[in-house]
C-alpha cells in the first residue's frame, strides 16, 4: 500500500515538474492544449470547442432574414457514395442552396439548423471581407497599405514592405509553421496562447512579402490586428455590424479570443451554422450586394476570387478557387472539412461542415471530399424534376 501511494505521489510530483518546465520553457500553452483536447477525447481542434474558450459575440440584431426553401425541398435522395461520405468521415451538416432557397438540408450527429459548429478557416474569408469593408470605408487605403502603419514591429528589413494584401493573399513572408497536430508549432501556440497579440508582434518577416503564396495562419491573424487598429473596434463588432446583422444572419455567432475580452482567433474559430455561414457564399455569388445594398465593393469581390499568383490558381485574397469537370467556383475552407462552395454559373451554394474531412492526394490542390460534394452534388441536381 505504501508502495502504491509513493507510486502515485512521484507521479503527480512529475507531471508537477513537467508543468513549471512548460511555463519555464515559454511552452505553457500546451498545458492548454492537453486539457481541452487528449483530455475531451480529441488530438486536435474540434466543432464543439468553443465552448471550452473565451468568445467574443457576432450579434444577429432584430432584422433576421431566413432562408427561403425551394418548392422542392429535400425530395432528392442523396446518393449513396455522398452518403458514405457523410457516415465515413463524419458530416453534422450539408445544405444545397439553389436560386437562393434551399433545396436539400441534413443534419447527424445530434446537430441540426441552429447548432454551432467551429468554421475553422472559413473565418480566414470573413476576415478579408472585413478588409475590403475597411477599404470601402475609407479606413484602410488600399490592398497596399503597409503593415508597418499599424504596428510599429514591422517597420524594418524586408517586414518594411508586408501589405495587408500580402497577408490576405498568403503571401507575407512570415516565418510560421502550419502544423495542426504538432504541440510545438506556431499554429498549436497561436490556438492555446492567451496573449496572442504579443506572439503575433514577435514574428519575423523572412521572405520578400508579395513574391509567392504560402498558406499561413498567421498572415489572418496579423490582418485582423491590423484591421481592427484601422477600424477602431473589435472585430467581432465590427463583422457583425458590417455583415452579421446587414446578412440578417438568424443566430448570434460565438468568435473564439485569447483570454476574456481579448483577440479574438481571427484565422479561425467561428461558432455558427450551416444557414448563417451560406450567407456569406450569397453574398460572394451577388457580387457583394445583399437584397439592393451594396455591402462590398464589387471590384474587391471579383479581386478576391481571382489567383493572385498564376503558380497558385487555387487562392485569391481570402477565397479558395477551382476548376474541376466544367464547373468553376470559389469557397470558404477550413480545418476538418468546413466548406461553403459557390458555383455562380448554376446559382448554386453548398455547406458541408463536420468532424473530419481536407485529406488531399499528392499534387491536387483541393481536398479529396470536396469533389465528393461536388460532383454528388450535381448527381442529385439531375433527377430534379423540371
Amino acid at each position: 500500500m505504501k508502495f502504491i501511494k509513493r507510486l502515485f505521489l512521484g507521479i503527480i510530483l512529475l507531471i508537477l515538474l513537467a508543468v513549471i518546465g512548460l511555463y519555464a520553457s515559454g511552452y505553457g500553452y500546451i498545458v492548454r492544449a492537453v486539457w481541452v483536447t487528449y483530455m475531451h477525447g480529441h488530438q486536435t481542434a474540434y466543432l464543439e470547442d468553443y465552448k471550452h474558450f473565451d468568445n467574443r459575440t457576432i450579434s444577429a440584431g432584430n432584422q433576421k432574414q431566413p432562408w427561403k426553401a425551394a418548392t422542392d425541398y429535400n425530395s432528392v435522395e442523396v446518393t449513396k457514395r455522398l452518403d458514405s461520405v457523410h457516415k465515413t468521415i463524419g458530416s453534422v451538416a450539408f445544405l444545397i442552396i439553389k436560386n437562393d432557397s434551399i433545396w436539400h438540408e441534413s443534419y447527424f450527429d445530434g446537430f441540426g439548423k441552429d447548432s454551432k459548429s467551429n468554421s475553422f478557416s472559413m473565418a480566414k474569408s470573413i476576415v478579408t471581407m472585413a478588409l475590403g469593408k475597411a477599404i470601402m470605408e475609407g479606413k484602410i487605403p488600399s490592398l497596399d497599405a503597409k503593415v508597418g502603419t499599424y504596428f510599429p514591429e514591422f517597420t524594418s528589413g524586408k517586414a518594411a514592405n508586408l501589405t495587408v494584401g500580402d497577408l490576405s493573399s498568403m503571401a507575407s513572408g512570415l516565418d510560421w509553421d502550419e502544423k495542426y497536430y504538432s504541440p510545438f508549432s506556431k499554429t498549436t501556440q497561436a490556438y492555446f496562447d492567451r496573449d496572442l497579440a504579443t506572439f503575433m508582434k514577435s514574428l519575423k518577416v523572412i521572405h520578400d512579402p508579395g513574391t509567392s503564396y504560402q498558406y499561413s495562419s498567421g498572415n489572418t491573424e496579423l490582418l485582423a490586428m491590423c484591421i481592427e487598429k484601422a477600424v477602431g473596434t473589435d472585430l467581432a463588432t465590427y463583422v457583425s455590424d458590417k455583415f452579421w446583422k446587414p446578412l440578417g444572419a438568424e443566430n448570434d455567432a460565438l468568435w473564439q479570443t485569447d483570454h476574456e475580452n481579448g483577440l479574438v482567433k481571427a484565422y479561425c474559430c467561428i461558432a455558427s451554422n450551416a444557414r448563417d455561414f451560406a450567407r456569406f457564399g450569397k453574398l460572394y455569388e451577388h457580387h457583394g450586394n445583399w437584397n439592393g445594398q451594396q455591402l462590398l465593393d464589387s471590384a474587391f469581390v471579383k479581386k478576391c476570387i481571382t489567383p493572385r499568383f498564376p503558380e497558385s490558381p487555387q487562392y485569391g485574397y481570402g477565397w479558395w478557387i477551382f476548376d474541376h469537370d466544367g464547373h468553376q467556383g470559389y469557397y470558404m475552407r477550413g480545418h476538418l472539412g468546413q466548406y461553403v462552395i459557390v458555383i455562380p454559373k448554376d446559382d448554386l451554394i453548398i455547406v458541408r461542415l463536420g468532424h473530419n474531412g481536407n485529406v488531399s492526394d499528392p499534387g491536387e490542390l483541393h481536398a479529396n471530399d470536396f469533389y465528393v460534394y461536388l460532383e454528388e452534388t450535381y448527381k442529385m441536381l439531375s433527377k430534379r424534376k423540371r
